[in-house]
Order: structure tokens, then C-alpha cells, then sequence
């Protein structure tokens, strides 16, 4: 009897902690997507309505005359919006940035993780030591060399070929590989004759696709909304300007403001970034190593 009660008493304390979890859980998805929803409530409402009600919870019938209020009307908030044209320069941006940074840091991290020479673990020092580096104390450097010296003001390739360095994914690559990938599958791969290169692509990259999903989540929405650089580097020409650029010339109209319109720009910037995560998601809690050990 003793033995039962304490079983109870253990079940009883277990599914305590299981509500208490859930719970934590429900009001962290709320704190994230309540303020997701409002926005988007708010941009279905025009300008007189937010000014009475700025928080809604329910949609209005005003989204498309607050997408037209942006670039049109008398109070066009910025008349050089083009949400196509914002959408086609960040996807090439974000997009080849992503491909770039995933590819070359997951890269890095299989030398460093595979590879046993000497001075790897002074190379991966210095990879962490420059992840430690704000971007702000290196701008004036970049823009010089990348719009003085090279010339390449109102050009996508300094926002997506610097990108393959990122010493943070390194980071997160290295230590996932160090967890969940067996170094065994190399050797194995190697006795049957297997080049090095093609292995990290036909056996490496396969096995690390839920870090592969998670850090190109990451790097995808850092490079979509990365102004400041962008700022810096596309200085004039618009049909160069990115979504951000695109939201903050909105964002920054301080005439005639239009509270609609300027919430419809926001909602408008944010849907590739979600569309993104819809896909890649699935990945994060699916993965598993695939493959076998040759014994």
C-alpha cells in the first residue's frame, strides 16, 4: 500500500509539472503571436479607425485601399513602393545569402569536426573570437572597400558574398556535428572509396538537415531584414531597393502619416519570412541521422 502511495504521489507530481510546462508554453506562443495578429488586424483597418482604435483584434475590409495609400493618393507614404520589386532584390539577397552562409559554415564546421590537425582548435578560437566582433565596428571599413575601392554602390554582391562568413553558425554547426554525427560513417565512406567532398555532400549534409533547416530559418530572416547594411550599400537607385529599405521609407513619413498603410507594408514584408519558416520547419524536429555503420 505504501509502495502505491507513492506511485500516486509521483504520477500526481508529474502531471503537475506537465500542466505548469504547457501552460508556459501557451503563454510564450500567445507573447509571440498576439502582437503577429494585431498587426495584421491593423492593416485591414484605415487611417480614421486606428486613430479611434489602435489595437484591434478583429479584421476590417481596408487592406487593399491601404495598399493603394502607400504609393498612391495624396498621402502616398512612399511613392516608390513596389512590393514586387521590394520582394524580387530581398529574395536575391536573402536567398543567396542564406545558400551561401549555410553551405560554407556547415562546410566549416565538417573540417573542423572531421579534420584532426594541429591548429584547429586555434582556428575555432579565432572563428569565436570574431563572432564577437560588432558589425557596427566594421561598417566604415566595408563600406570604403566595398563602394570606394571596388565601386559596388547599389550592388547585391557585398549583401551576399560576405555572408559566407558566419562565425555563429560555425558555431552551432560544430557542436551539432559533434553530438549527433558519428565519425565512424566517414571512415566507412572512405574505405569505399568515397571522395572527401562527396562526402560531406552525400553524407553530411543529409544527416544535418534539422541544423541545416534551423540556422537557413535564421540566416534567411536576419539577411531579409538586415537594413543596416542594405542601407549603407544601396545609397539611390530605387529599383535596387530591398523590402526593408521599401518599409522604412514608410515607415519614416512623418507629413501626413497613414497609420493603415504603414501597417499594410509591414504585413506585406513579412509574409516570404513566413512562407520560409512553413517550409523549413518540418525539418526541425524530424531529422534523424540517415544512413548506417558499416561494421
Amino acid at each position: 500500500m505504501e509502495n502505491v502511495g507513492v506511485k500516486d504521489n509521483y504520477m500526481l507530481i508529474q502531471r503537475i509539472k506537465s500542466i505548469g510546462c504547457f501552460i508556459v508554453c501557451v503563454i510564450l506562443a500567445l507573447v509571440c503571436l498576439v502582437p503577429l495578429w494585431i498587426m495584421i488586424c491593423n492593416a485591414t483597418h484605415d487611417k480614421a479607425h486606428l486613430l479611434i482604435n489602435p489595437i484591434n483584434f478583429i479584421p476590417g475590409g481596408d487592406f487593399m485601399t491601404n495598399y493603394h495609400n502607400i504609393s498612391e493618393g495624396e498621402s502616398a507614404q512612399f511613392q516608390g513602393f513596389s512590393v514586387w520589386t521590394g520582394y524580387l532584390n530581398s529574395l536575391i539577397i536573402a536567398g543567396g545569402s542564406t545558400i551561401l552562409t549555410v553551405f560554407f559554415s556547415a562546410l566549416t564546421a565538417y573540417g573542423l569536426t572531421v579534420y584532426n590537425f594541429k591548429v584547429r582548435d586555434t582556428a575555432y578560437t579565432i572563428i569565436l573570437a570574431v563572432m564577437m566582433i560588432p558589425v557596427q565596428v566594421t561598417s566604415t571599413g566595408f563600406v570604403q572597400f566595398m563602394v570606394g575601392t571596388l565601386g559596388l554602390a547599389n550592388s547585391f554582391i557585398p549583401l551576399i558574398v560576405p555572408a559566407i562568413a558566419a562565425p555563429a553558425i560555425v558555431f552551432y554547426m560544430r557542436q551539432y556535428m559533434k553530438s549527433s554525427f558519428p565519425l565512424d560513417i566517414v571512415e566507412a565512406a572512405r574505405i569505399d572509396g568515397c571522395g572527401e567532398f562527396r562526402t560531406f555532400i552525400s553524407i553530411a549534409i543529409p544527416m544535418c538537415k534539422p541544423a541545416i533547416a534551423v540556422q537557413s530559418i535564421f540566416a534567411f530572416v536576419a539577411n531579409w531584414n538586415n537594413y543596416y547594411t542594405q542601407n549603407m550599400i544601396i545609397l539611390s537607385d530605387q529599383k535596387r531597393y530591398t523590402m526593408p529599405i521599401m518599409v522604412q521609407c514608410v515607415l519614416g513619413q512623418d507629413k501626413h502619416p497613414d497609420g493603415g498603410a504603414q501597417y499594410a507594408a509591414v504585413a506585406l514584408s513579412i509574409i516570404p519570412i513566413v512562407a520560409i519558416y512553413l517550409c523549413l520547419s518540418k525539418f526541425i524536429v524530424g531529422g534523424v541521422a540517415l544512413g548506417g555503420v558499416k561494421e
